[in-house]
């Protein structure tokens, strides 16, 4: 009989070791060391570190693969309803080098994409003729699930050129073209986001989009039709079920393509009447809108279209008609109505509105926080709202527990099971149980060691890694997104260097020490986004430096920001800013990670903060600035930038600086983009928020002098960020959108007697 376990095993069960599943690890090292030698043909005394990281890989896709398969088996076996579909400087990053051991190759399910050609209308129907093919070759990646012997699978596509080099071209010097022909065909797969600001930037871009959602589909397809795990041969040849076994989410409107090419695919190929095959695709597809902002929403130029997708353009043109009938018979002599909801745009250069086509394509439309699924609905897509409201939804977005605490805050993820038991790591809701330890103290004394433990260790990493000494008892505070002048970093730099300037002032009083941290990535086109980011280093060239300031304010860019760059420095952060012009961010997710690691939130009533506002309760956090009412007023009746540079002293020191070349004395002009858009064509009105935003941050430092009360607050925080579970959003979409019911079933391991 067993002896019952002290406090001290207990504890162990429960440790950050246990909670990663580790099982026999005896098998591990002998798997381990079985793939170093006989997979890697090496021995420990020559092997470097990638072989022991390939080893560790294999040994562990090992571990995975027997349950991967054995998933696939079991969905075709159950049948469930749905298979579901200083200068930023861009370098190449080619991590394929080295090949990548958690992917298979899938040659067998190599699929042809086409492109260019012209449209045939014959006696037979309709066909796409004389295309460019190139290839789309599978790459699977194993996505396992929470202890639950689940691996899904990602599937990737590369373009391949349809024909190796041909000898004959060779011979006569046409290698040269032979070659350009090739890296032609397979840059679709090369380059990720190319600058579209250029004709060629565009043309790849959309080639990219169509590529992925042309292979998805057929591979989809050929799926559909066939009858049991791993078979080719096509079984089903009725439709009538396929939105009962497909779900396809359109991310955005970057898969928008999907639409007219299921069409394409039944009507042209599948021989289905058209009527069917539109009521097949729209209950088939539902999309998920990501953004407000007039620029990110994609319009393609017809001509584009016309050229590389010739067929695409004709069924957009029939979508259309169609769509504009109806509107036309519900709202007779209404032409303006017409123009705003076609999907082709008449004025300049004509164009395809795509997320119109992904509304009108859609049984569902979401917003990704409340906030956002409420401005879609009463502004940016309003007359789609009026004319089908039943389609419009709100799925607020969510992260998963497992890497965003349990990986990347172990010290945090063990304190917490300790007090609540580790249900929280897959259902995040338990946190809610850490309110009974908010006045605890033994519990407050341990979560502020863990953030003190993460904070030295992320300080030892900027030192090593960006040779800056900073002060590990400073407040951490951090902004780490893309860089957009929505997000408003600008903000950011005007109050370091209003704190710069009081430091300055008054450098014999007390200031509550700060690191500001600013880290993402610009756009390649981005202009503005590429000075952004020139402006914070050269912030941090003259404070870092300045002697007087000493440790008390640090600036640093966070550079090649990263989800391995993220995993260290958010469980070290004080402070998350999240900081947008009310109305513009559709949710975020960042702040969501801060906030379950134990950061408090600076914000707008933005996004998702207005929802992490009501779970915490605003006293919890740090809210300042414009309302979206404020900021719709402010639009109507106009925004002058020079009335808050006259009114407010500080605000015109600091721009004067910014202007006179203080922060780049040997560019005195370089900033005089930067300063011309603020003072002048400013439609994010940094201005207009900065006396609330630099009062707001006055309430930071004087909180953060109080270590128990702060403490109480990442407390209460961290136990009411149970609703941003991606686990709770997923679920929403299975039951609302995908008409699925999620199971905590568990399926049977490889080696376990089948039910």
């Amino acid at each position: 009989m067993s002896l019952p376990l002290s406090d001290y095993e207990k504890r162990k069960q429960i440790s950050v070791r246990g909670l990663a599943g580790v099982e026999n690890v005896s098998d591990l090292k002998k798997n381990f060391n079985r793939h170093l030698h006989f997979t890697l043909v090496k021995d420990r005394n020559v092997a470097t570190p990638r072989d022991y990281y390939f080893a560790l890989a294999h040994t562990v896709r090992d571990h995975l693969v027997g349950r991967w398969i054995r998933t696939q088996q079991y969905y075709y076996e159950k049948d469930p309803k749905k298979i579901s579909g200083g200068w930023q400087v861009e370098e190449a990053d080619d991590w394929l080098r080295y090949g990548n051991p958690w992917e298979k190759a899938r040659p067998e399910y190599m699929i042809p994409v086409h492109f260019y050609g012209r449209v045939d209308h014959g006696p037979d129907g309709t066909k796409w003729v004389d295309t460019q093919v190139i290839l789309a070759l599978p790459y699977d990646t194993p996505v396992p699930g929470y202890r639950n012997n689940t691996v899904n699978t990602m599937r990737l596509w590369s373009a391949r050129a349809p024909n190796e080099f041909n000898l004959k071209d060779f011979n006569v010097g046409g290698y040269i073209q032979a070659v350009l022909d090739r890296n032609l065909a397979e840059n679709i797969s090369r380059v990720l986001y190319p600058n579209d600001n250029f004709f060629e930037g565009k043309e790849l871009r959309l080639k990219q989009e169509y590529f992925t959602v042309a292979a998805t589909l057929q591979d989809i397809i050929r799926r559909f039709k066939s009858s049991k795990f791993g078979s080719r041969d096509p079984v089903r040849t009725s439709f009538d079920a396929f939105p009962d076994k497909v779900a396809i989410q359109l991310n955005d409107t970057h898969p928008s393509l999907a639409i007219p090419e299921l069409m394409r695919v039944l009507v042209d190929i599948e021989k289905v009447d058209w009527d069917k095959a539109w009521d097949i695709t729209v209950r088939t597809c539902a999309y998920t809108n990501h953004t407000v902002l007039p620029e990110a929403l994609e319009r393609w130029p017809v001509q584009l279209l016309e050229t590389l997708l010739p067929r695409h353009l004709e069924i957009i043109y029939e979508i259309n008609q169609r769509f504009l009938d109806k509107v036309k018979a519900l709202f007779p002599g209404d032409f303006d109505r017409l123009r705003r909801m076609s999907l082709v745009e008449e004025s300049g250069i004509k164009r395809i509105n795509m997320a119109h086509l992904c509304i009108v394509g859609s049984h569902a439309i979401n917003g990704v926080a409340r906030i956002h699924s409420d401005i879609i609905k009463k502004s940016v897509f309003k007359d789609f709202y009026e004319l089908e409201p039943h389609k419009f939804q709100n799925k607020t977005n969510g992260i998963t527990p497992r890497r965003w605490l349990v990986l990347c805050n172990p010290g945090l993820a063990e304190v917490i099971a300790e007090r609540i038991g580790d249900e929280y790591i897959s259902d995040l809701d338990h946190l809610k149980k850490l309110l009974a330890y908010v006045d605890d103290e033994g519990f407050i004394r341990d979560v502020a060691k863990i953030k003190q433990e993460n904070k030295l260790k992320f300080a030892a990493y900027l030192e090593k890694e960006y040779k800056v000494k900073i002060n590990p008892n400073s407040l951490f505070d951090v902004q780490v997104k893309r860089i957009h002048e929505y997000k408003r970093q600008l903000l950011n730099c005007l109050h370091v260097i209003t704190l710069y300037n009081r430091i300055k002032k008054e450098p014999n009083q007390h200031f509550v020490p700060r690191t500001v941290m600013i880290g993402g990535k610009a756009a390649p086109g981005y202009h503005i986004a590429k000075m952004i980011i020139k402006l914070v280093t050269a912030i941090g060239d003259v404070i870092n430096n300045d002697p007087i300031i000493g440790d008390r304010l640090k600036m640093i860019f966070l550079e090649n920001y990263r989800v391995s760059l993220a995993e260290k420095v958010i469980p070290a952060a004080d402070l998350s800013e999240q900081i947008s012009t009310a109305g513009t961010e559709a949710s975020g997710t960042g702040n969501m990670k801060f906030m379950l690691n134990g950061a408090l939130t600076i914000g707008t009533m933005d996004g998702a903060n207005v929802e992490m506002a009501e779970e915490a309760g605003e006293e919890n956090i740090f809210i300042f600035g414009m309302r979206v009412e404020d900021v719709e007023e402010m639009d109507r009746k106009g925004y002058c930038a020079k009335d808050y540079y006259d009114r407010i002293p500080e605000l015109r020191q600091v721009i004067d600086q910014l202007s006179s070349g203080f922060f780049s004395p040997k560019q005195p002009q370089l900033f005089k983009d930067i300063v011309n858009m603020l003072m002048n064509n400013d439609r994010f009105k940094v201005f207009a928020d900065y006396e609330a935003y630099i009062k707001c941050q006055e309430n930071v430092s004087a909180l953060y002098k109080n270590t128990k009360e702060w403490t109480k607050k990442v407390i209460k925080n961290i136990a009411t960020s149970g609703k941003f579970s991606s686990d709770r959003t997923i679920a929403q979409y299975a039951r609302e959108i995908w008409g699925v019911e999620p199971t905590h079933h568990k399926i049977p391991a490889p080696d376990d007697p089948r039910e």
